[in-house]
Protein backbone atom coordinates (compact mmCIF):
# COMPACT_ATOMS: atom_id res chain seq x y z
CA UNK A 1 0.00 0.00 0.00
CA UNK A 2 1.26 3.87 -1.18
CA UNK A 3 0.33 6.60 1.40
CA UNK A 4 0.61 9.87 0.24
CA UNK A 5 0.77 13.19 2.44
CA UNK A 6 0.07 16.42 1.60
CA UNK A 7 0.32 19.62 4.04
CA UNK A 8 -0.77 22.95 3.07
CA UNK A 9 0.30 26.39 4.32
CA UNK A 10 -1.55 28.93 2.25
CA UNK A 11 -1.36 32.66 2.05
CA UNK A 12 -1.97 34.79 4.21
CA UNK A 13 -5.17 36.59 3.39
CA UNK A 14 -6.66 33.22 2.36
CA UNK A 15 -10.48 33.14 3.76
CA UNK A 16 -11.88 30.28 6.10
CA UNK A 17 -14.36 29.95 3.47
CA UNK A 18 -11.14 29.25 0.18
CA UNK A 19 -9.92 26.67 2.56
CA UNK A 20 -13.00 24.92 3.22
CA UNK A 21 -14.14 24.86 -0.31
CA UNK A 22 -10.46 22.87 -0.94
CA UNK A 23 -10.80 20.14 2.18
CA UNK A 24 -14.70 19.99 0.79
CA UNK A 25 -13.10 19.38 -2.41
CA UNK A 26 -11.00 16.76 -1.36
CA UNK A 27 -12.77 15.02 0.98
CA UNK A 28 -15.12 14.42 -2.32
CA UNK A 29 -12.52 12.92 -4.59
CA UNK A 30 -13.17 9.82 -2.72
CA UNK A 31 -15.99 8.06 -4.95
CA UNK A 32 -15.03 10.13 -7.36
CA UNK A 33 -11.61 8.80 -8.23
CA UNK A 34 -11.27 5.03 -8.59
CA UNK A 35 -7.96 4.38 -7.32
CA UNK A 36 -8.40 6.36 -3.65
CA UNK A 37 -8.99 3.33 -0.97
CA UNK A 38 -8.86 5.70 1.21
CA UNK A 39 -8.81 9.45 2.10
CA UNK A 40 -8.66 11.47 5.04
CA UNK A 41 -7.78 15.63 5.73
CA UNK A 42 -8.81 18.43 8.07
CA UNK A 43 -7.33 21.42 9.83
CA UNK A 44 -3.84 21.28 11.36
CA UNK A 45 -4.17 22.37 15.57
CA UNK A 46 -0.39 21.14 16.55
CA UNK A 47 1.52 24.03 17.70
CA UNK A 48 4.82 22.42 15.85
CA UNK A 49 3.46 22.68 12.12
CA UNK A 50 5.67 25.42 10.97
CA UNK A 51 2.88 27.24 9.05
CA UNK A 52 1.18 24.60 7.36
CA UNK A 53 -2.67 24.70 8.05
CA UNK A 54 -4.26 21.71 6.40
CA UNK A 55 -2.81 18.12 5.99
CA UNK A 56 -4.18 15.43 3.03
CA UNK A 57 -3.87 11.61 3.59
CA UNK A 58 -4.89 9.18 0.52
CA UNK A 59 -3.89 5.61 0.12
CA UNK A 60 -3.37 3.71 -2.41
CA UNK A 61 -3.39 0.06 -3.69
CA UNK A 62 0.63 0.55 -5.15
CA UNK A 63 2.29 2.80 -7.10
CA UNK A 64 0.64 2.85 -10.67
CA UNK A 65 -3.00 3.98 -8.84
CA UNK A 66 -0.99 6.71 -7.20
CA UNK A 67 0.34 7.35 -10.98
CA UNK A 68 -2.97 7.25 -12.21
CA UNK A 69 -4.11 9.48 -9.16
CA UNK A 70 -1.89 12.06 -10.09
CA UNK A 71 -2.77 12.49 -13.41
CA UNK A 72 -7.25 11.96 -12.89
CA UNK A 73 -8.73 15.30 -14.20
CA UNK A 74 -10.68 15.81 -11.40
CA UNK A 75 -7.66 15.79 -9.18
CA UNK A 76 -6.42 18.03 -11.52
CA UNK A 77 -9.35 20.59 -11.69
CA UNK A 78 -8.90 20.76 -8.09
CA UNK A 79 -5.34 21.53 -7.88
CA UNK A 80 -5.88 24.40 -10.87
CA UNK A 81 -8.80 25.89 -9.56
CA UNK A 82 -9.21 25.89 -6.02
CA UNK A 83 -5.66 25.12 -4.41
CA UNK A 84 -2.73 26.45 -6.66
CA UNK A 85 -4.61 30.10 -6.00
CA UNK A 86 -4.38 30.47 -2.76
CA UNK A 87 -1.20 28.00 -1.97
CA UNK A 88 1.87 29.79 -0.24
CA UNK A 89 3.23 26.20 0.34
CA UNK A 90 3.52 22.49 -0.11
CA UNK A 91 5.18 19.99 1.39
CA UNK A 92 4.36 16.33 -0.30
CA UNK A 93 5.70 12.73 0.80
CA UNK A 94 5.09 9.09 -0.45
CA UNK A 95 5.65 5.62 1.57
CA UNK A 96 5.05 2.32 0.96
CA UNK A 97 3.58 0.42 4.00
Amino acid sequence: MIVHIVLFKWHPDTSAENIASVMSALKGMKGKVPEIIDLSCGNNFSELSQGFQNGLVVQFKDKAALDAYAKNAHHQEIIKTLIKPILADKITIDYEV
